[in-house]
């Protein structure tokens, strides 16, 4: 086509972030625009940034700098966007700033800066009905929900996103459906609090495949786990609800996958944190989780160096990463972020002893995981290949999502395509992946 136009898409941040840059080029799309797969060939790059952390934010400032050194032409979206004065503060040049879910907002940017030439024809140019994905064709993220209702002292999303808005379980349940019908064998499902879903909609009545199904937690992941492919949930807090979803994943439903924030172990520090289920017997509950769910994967996130935190709170944070045993985990340094709540609080604690917590909680947690893994060894498990080099698979088993868990390397494995489910025998493990060699 003549004078067609094309858009360079650079996404930064979480998957969340992700999805709202998939939504963004399937408006493109649907309008006419082509997608460019490199900075020379866009006649506007979209930037879609971070702002939760400093690290974050500055990995955004550097990411606009360097496309607008390739291309020149940039618009800057996403969760620094709320930030406008920083961002041109250091590039001035930017076309235009929106912030978070503002959708319309870049997409009317894009057509004043880069006006399609002629009129776009449907029936050409047809977008698929599933839009378009950022992620490989066999997985995909189904957000259920924008924004949240805490008020976590070091958490500014709320600010940036807003308060809980759930997706009516109909129209979630009909875009799951569409993707499966692409090609997706793996859903992940995201969102700022999975289980607070619909909530905000007091789990109402909605329809899906003509019957009735109510916009919550339960009823979701019940419809989800009727079409046939992997579903993984992120984002879980663990509310007394949640114990419902377990048997699911006994069931085989869903997967036995259960991606928690923790965030810490001790209560005081919790309570300062104002952590939604702070005064839950967290431990009771992975233990009569996993009494039902034997095979179920835990995986979470904490903050090491929060303000206030004691030497003994850290040790409290330790003696509860021995006592759950969690599969996967990851770990952050408090960052002070501008405009939590948390940097007014006292006792901050020294870069160094945050530095020094950090490292002693990942060798507890690497110890915790080599010890889980080597109990695999000998083991077949079900995998979803991700990638094929050479003659080695790259997978994961149903324990790992793409991008934040493990590894499964699969050996004389040359033949498979990315996609394909395949049984595999454990042979070894390290700290975090593990190598086998494919079922007889």
């Amino acid at each position: 086509m003549g004078g067609q136009r094309r858009i360079g898409m650079v996404s930064l941040g979480c998957p969340k972030a992700l999805v709202d840059s998939e939504r963004i080029l399937t408006q493109l799309r649907t309008d006419g625009y082509e997608i460019s797969p490199d900075y020379e060939g866009a006649d506007v790059v979209v930037v879609n940034t971070c702002g939760f952390i400093d690290s974050a934010k500055a990995e955004s400032l550097e990411a606009i700098g360097e496309a607008l050194d390739a291309n020149g032409r940039v618009i800057v979206t996403g969760c620094m966007g709320t930030d406008e004065s920083a961002i041109r503060a250091l590039h001035p040049s930017v076309l235009a700033v929106t912030g978070p879910a503002q959708y319309e907002a870049v997409v009317s940017e894009i057509h004043r800066h880069a006006p399609l030439e002629q009129e776009h024809d449907p029936y050409t140019d047809l977008v698929p009905p599933q839009g378009i994905k950022l992620t490989p064709r066999h997985y995909a993220y189904l957000k259920i929900s924008e924004g949240c209702n805490h008020k976590c002292t070091f958490c500014i999303i709320p600010d940036l996103r807003g308060r809980l808005v759930s997706r009516p379980i109909g129209e979630g349940m009909g875009e799951a459906e569409r993707l499966v019908a692409s090609g997706v064998k793996e859903l992940l499902v995201i969102s700022q609090d999975t289980s607070a879903y619909g909530i905000d909609l007091k789990y109402r009545l909605d329809f899906w495949e003509g019957r009735p199904v109510r916009t919550r937690m339960q009823e979701l992941c019940n419809a989800l786990g009727e079409l046939g492919v992997w579903v993984r949930l992120h984002y879980v807090y663990p509310y007394p609800h949640v114990d419902e979803i377990i048997p699911l994943m006994a069931e085989g439903r869903i997967l036995p996958y259960l991606d928690v924030p923790f965030q810490h172990g001790s209560p005081r520090i919790l309570k300062a944190m104002k952590r939604p289920a702070a005064a839950v017997d967290t431990l009771e509950r992975v233990r009569r989780w996993r009494e039902i769910c034997p095979d179920l994967v835990l995986r979470s996130t904490f903050i090491v160096g929060f303000p206030g935190e004691t030497d003994a709170d850290f040790e409290i944070l330790l003696d509860f990463l021995e006592e759950a045993q969690l599969d996967r985990v990851g770990c952050f340094t408090y960052s002070a972020v501008e405009g939590a709540r948390a940097n007014a609080l006292e006792g901050a604690v020294p870069e160094e002893v945050k530095e020094e917590r950090w490292h002693r909680f990942m060798q507890k947690q690497a110890d915790i995981s080599r010890r889980r893994l080597a109990a695999r060894v000998g083991h077949t498990l079900e995998v979803l290949v991700d990638d094929v080099q050479g003659d080695e698979a790259v997978a994961r088993s149903m324990g790992d999502a793409p991008e934040i868990d493990g590894l499964v390397r699969v050996r004389e494995a040359g033949q498979l395509s990315p996609g394909e489910f395949v049984d595999v025998i454990v042979e070894s493990s390290d700290d975090y992946d593990l190598s086998a060699r494919l079922a007889p």
